[in-house]
C-alpha cells in the first residue's frame, strides 16, 4: 500500500516538474523570441511623407524664427534704433545660413522692398497681389507650389505684426526713420498697419 502511494506521488510529481520544466521552456523561448525580434518604437513608426508645401513651410518658419529671435534679442537688449543696423548687417547672413542648412534658395521679396535686393520679380509679384487680395478677402491663403522639371518653388506672405510696424509702420520714430534712410536711401517699406502682407517668402529646392 505504501509502496503504491509513493509511487504514486512520485508519478505526479514527475507530471508537475514536466509541466513546470514545459511551461519554464516556453516562457523562456517566448521573451527570447521577443529580445530577437523587438523593434524600437522610433523604428516602427512611419512617418507620413511630407507634401512639397509641408518642406517649404518648414525652411520658411524656421528662417523666420532664427530671424525673429535674433532681431528680438536686439531689441530688447539694444532698442529700435539697433535693430535696423542688426537688419542691415545680420539678416542677410543668417538667411543665408538656414539657406546651407536646408540645401534651399531662400529670399524674402516684396513690391515694397527696404532693400532693392529684395525687390520681387515679375512672377513673385504676382503673387504677392494673389496674397494680397486673400487678406483682403479674410482667406487663410495656402502656400503656392510650383514644379519645375526637377525642382519646387515655394510662396507663402510675409505679414506684418506689432515687432515689424516698429521700423515699418506708419508711425516710425524719427531717429529710428532717420537710420532707415541713411541704410537704405531707396527705402519703400514703410506705411504698413497690422496684418497686411509686405513681401513673400520665395524659397526653391531640389526634389
Amino acid at each position: 500500500m505504501n509502496r503504491k502511494y509513493y509511487m504514486l506521488i512520485f508519478a505526479c510529481a514527475v507530471i508537475v516538474s514536466c509541466k513546470n520544466s514545459e511551461t519554464s521552456e516556453l516562457k523562456e523561448a517566448e521573451i527570447e523570441f521577443e529580445e530577437t525580434n523587438k523593434v524600437s518604437k522610433e523604428e516602427i513608426t512611419i512617418e507620413p511623407e511630407k507634401s512639397y508645401a509641408d518642406i517649404g513651410m518648414e525652411y520658411a518658419i524656421s528662417t523666420k524664427a532664427i530671424l525673429g529671435k535674433n532681431l528680438i534679442g536686439t531689441i530688447q537688449q539694444k532698442g529700435t534704433l539697433a535693430a535696423v543696423e542688426f537688419c542691415n548687417m545680420a539678416a542677410y547672413p543668417l538667411t543665408d545660413s538656414m539657406a546651407v542648412k536646408h540645401n534651399a534658395k531662400i529670399k524674402r521679396v516684396s513690391d515694397k522692398p527696404r532693400n532693392p535686393r529684395n525687390q520681387a520679380n515679375e512672377l513673385e509679384l504676382q503673387h504677392i497681389a494673389k496674397f494680397k487680395e486673400d487678406f483682403l478677402l479674410g482667406v487663410n491663403p495656402d502656400p503656392i507650389v510650383e514644379e519645375t522639371s526637377n525642382g519646387v518653388r515655394f510662396y507663402y506672405p510675409i505679414e506684418t505684426n506689432t515687432m515689424c510696424l516698429q521700423c515699418h509702420g506708419k508711425s516710425v520714430a524719427p531717429e529710428v526713420y532717420k537710420s532707415i534712410k541713411a541704410l537704405y536711401p531707396k527705402d519703400e517699406a514703410i506705411g504698413y498697419i497690422e496684418n497686411e502682407v509686405r513681401g513673400i517668402w520665395s524659397i526653391s529646392f531640389d526634389k
